[in-house]
């Protein structure tokens, strides 16, 4: 988790230094808009919702409300924010694609994408759709088993891996997408570095949760992903590659 929570710092160091800070501005005031309404919406819906999901819960496991009470909320503002990011990162992903671009320049490294700014913003909002048709199945599944009584406890635990892996997923995606690295070969290179990959997630998941922070955590988290790729996931792919061609 270490590596993750250096090259987050490192990113949002990055996106907030002169030259990088215009590729921020849309995505930053996007996260604006849509944080104020995800707290809106919480505020007048949690209650509602603690209530059915304690409804739930055994009656002999009520000596447990101590811990039962966090545990569900915790497992209700998982996904609430979860789907918060998801939605941000739609909208944004034109701008995050070209912010990755933007990023590994300065680092002294650069993509090999041919693509015009037009068919590159186009092709962003695809990916991230395609990434939407695999996250939304298993946030749903996940979803589900919160109403089931006995494995709901279990829940939040599940949440916290998932998040962690999705975050992962979303944020290392924009620079390997720029070097033409499709998804599902995205995803074997994220498993088998898996602990570099939750690590890295588990960073951005807790820092994305800190008010005022977390407006700069999800461009930052982009720099990251560049990063994070530059020092370790083009290896994996170069590796990868040569092993096919030895095949």
């Amino acid at each position: 988790m270490l590596e993750g929570l250096n090259a987050l710092r490192l990113g949002i160091r990055l996106v907030l230094s002169a030259g990088l800070r215009r590729y921020v501005i849309v995505p930053v005031l996007i996260n604006l808009v849509l944080y104020a309404i995800t707290i809106t919406l919480l505020v007048r819906g949690f209650s509602s919702w603690m209530d059915q999901w304690m409804a739930l819960v055994p009656s002999w496991l009520g000596w447990l409300d101590w811990l039962i009470v966090p545990l569900l909320a915790i497992a209700l503002l998982i996904p609430a924010f979860f789907t918060f990011t998801l939605m941000v990162n739609l909208i944004a992903s034109p701008f995050y694609g070209f912010l990755a671009e933007a990023v590994e320049r300065r680092l002294g490294g650069g993509s090999e994408d041919s693509r015009s700014l037009g068919r590159q913003a186009i092709d962003s909002f695809k990916r991230e759709l395609h990434k939407l048709t695999y996250i939304l199945p298993r946030m749903a599944l996940l979803f589900a088993a919160g109403f089931v009584p006995g494995l709901n406890l279990f829940t939040p635990f599940l949440w916290m891996l998932f998040s962690a892996w999705c975050m992962a997923i979303q944020y290392l995606d924009y620079a390997m997408d720029n070097h033409g690295v499709s998804f599902p070969r995205m995803r074997g290179l994220l498993a088998a570095g898996w602990w570099r990959t939750l690590g890295f997630g588990a960073a951005v998941s807790l820092t994305v949760w800190i008010p005022l922070l977390n407006l700069v955590v999800m461009p930052g988290a982009v720099a990251a992903g560049a990063v994070m790729w530059q020092r370790s996931y083009a290896a994996l792919n170069a590796e990868g590659r040569s092993l096919r061609v030895k095949d």
